[in-house]
């Protein structure tokens, strides 16, 4: 049920109100019925409301009272948490000679773009320790599957069909499986142990001759330092596979350790998430990719290189695996990320890691009498705790999520990674102030003594927002599409 105070866009419309002002039309009208094929030109006008300028403006102001992002509050989403997006970004994003250029300009008619783009590629090289960069792919699971088929391409190259196989950790993110299968591997999990890190003597018994990579993010999904990366790394070069980089977790280690100098023959970056690019409604993205100088070849063409003074397109690759998206990649994200990285400068990006690790060992050890700590250690970026001690109580944690939206938190991520019962992600990212911090984790206490005094209030969240508690498995496979009167 909706909030019947707030009434549907639907039921505000009345027949014959319009809210814009075109000029006649003066060119005429064009028939599609023969132009397009049958059943895609309508046979009745869309069911649209028919409202004023101003109900319109105060419909979709009212909505963004609703949303939830980083601009309007605390946003903890662990592992792809929307990250801080600087309003120099925006400024510098909107330039006319960024903003304004066509992607089938003369290349001498966009120096500055092409400059821009390289000087990016450079700075992401010496960030990563990767010897090459292509900013072509869209975001971090297209940057998975870009870098696995230069991976496929290189094996191919030297012969070696029999690697069909890509590892994954069983904490891995959910796309490094889906990435890998979309790419033509067949999928292995190995296992972690009781510390949450990759176990290496599980890593030894999966890989062989059929291995083309393994994929992995350093800390993991569980917020951990991979201690053992070294030896991994010898482990799956000695029987001939690379080392797959999983970005998404790069700002707990930025500008303090590299994914190069781990052994990692591939990395890709979200722009979008460490870099500060906004990030909601699912996009827009970005998801570069580095990679050592064995790979260099099989790098999406065209790649910005420099020719004395001039900035050029270098399509001359013939063991590319080719373009991956049209054009150069999401050019108006690379600006952010360059502003964002121009601004900060290597200590800046440092403290980053730095606040990002502190908040989030604050936030953990402030918590950890109060919910289950699978993992008593310290963490990176993000930490997981379980609500297995609610659970016992009859409240889940899913229903803790639905409370935090009481208290206008958007929730974390929950049950995921898997191997954590009734886990909950946390990620307070490196931005937010101890009392911003200090307040969800006074709200987390609040509901975890609730669980124990007065469970229904948990168990029947949220109470405040436009809609109650969601039939979630209803509403995914039985969605509404259009709105229907009564």
């Amino acid at each position: 049920m909706h909030n019947q105070d707030q009434p549907l866009i639907f039921e505000v419309s009345k027949q014959g109100r319009i809210g814009y002002s075109l000029p006649e039309m003066d060119v005429p009208e064009l028939d599609l019925n023969g132009l397009l094929p049958v059943g895609y030109v309508r046979e009745e006008e869309p069911n649209l409301p028919e409202v004023s300028e101003l109900d319109i403006m105060r419909h979709y102001t009212a909505l963004s009272t609703r949303n939830h992002g980083v601009d309007s509050g605390f946003y903890p989403l662990g592992s792809c948490t929307m990250k801080y997006n600087p309003k120099i970004n925006e400024n510098v994003a909107r330039y006319s000679g960024f903003a304004h250029i066509h992607p089938l300009q003369d290349e001498s008619s966009v120096q500055g773009a092409l400059a821009l783009m390289y000087d990016l590629q450079e700075h992401l090289i010496e960030i990563t320790g990767m010897d090459e960069v292509t900013l072509q792919p869209a975001a971090g699971a297209h940057g998975e599957w870009t870098g696995l088929m230069m991976i496929r391409a290189f094996h191919e190259t030297n012969n070696d069909f029999k690697r069909t196989k890509v590892i994954v950790p069983d904490s891995a993110h959910g796309t490094n499986p889906a990435s890998a299968t979309v790419a033509g591997f067949e999928t292995v999990t190995v296992k972690s142990n009781e510390h949450g890190l990759v176990d290496l003597e599980d890593l030894r018994r999966v890989v062989g001759e059929d291995t083309a990579a393994l994929m992995l993010t350093n800390p993991n999904t569980l917020g951990l330092f991979e201690e053992d990366i070294l030896e991994m790394a010898e482990i799956v070069h000695g029987a001939g596979g690379k080392l797959y980089y999983d970005g998404a977790n790069l700002n707990a280690v930025m500008s303090k350790a590299r994914p190069g100098d781990m052994g990692f023959d591939v990395v890709h970056l979200n722009l979008h998430k460490t870099f500060t690019g906004p990030h909601g409604g699912g996009g827009p993205g970005s998801g570069p990719v580095g990679v050592k100088a064995d790979l260099i070849p099989y790098l999406p063409k065209p790649i910005v290189t420099k020719r004395g003074d001039e900035y050029v397109f270098d399509y001359d690759r013939p063991q590319s695996i080719g373009r991956v998206k049209p054009f150069y990649g999401n050019f108006g994200i690379n600006v952010r990320a360059y502003t964002y990285i121009r601004s900060m400068g290597p200590d800046g990006l440092k403290a980053v890691t730095e606040y990002a690790v502190l908040n989030a060992n604050y936030m953990m050890r402030r918590l950890q009498p109060h919910f289950d700590l699978p993992f008593d250690r310290h963490c990176k970026h993000e930490f997981v705790l379980s609500g297995r001690r609610q659970k016992k109580l009859g409240v889940r944690t899913l229903d803790i999520a639905k409370r935090l939206l009481d208290f206008n938190y958007h929730p974390p991520t929950i049950y995921f990674p898997l191997n954590v019962e009734e886990c909950i992600m946390i990620e307070p990212t490196e931005t937010e102030s101890k009392e911003t911090l200090d307040g969800f984790i006074d709200t987390m206490i609040q509901i975890a003594k609730e669980a124990e005094e007065n469970p229904e209030i948990v168990q029947e969240a949220p109470h405040t927002t436009v809609v109650g508690r969601l039939d979630e498995t209803m509403a995914a496979r039985k969605p509404v599409l259009r709105y229907r009167p009564e």
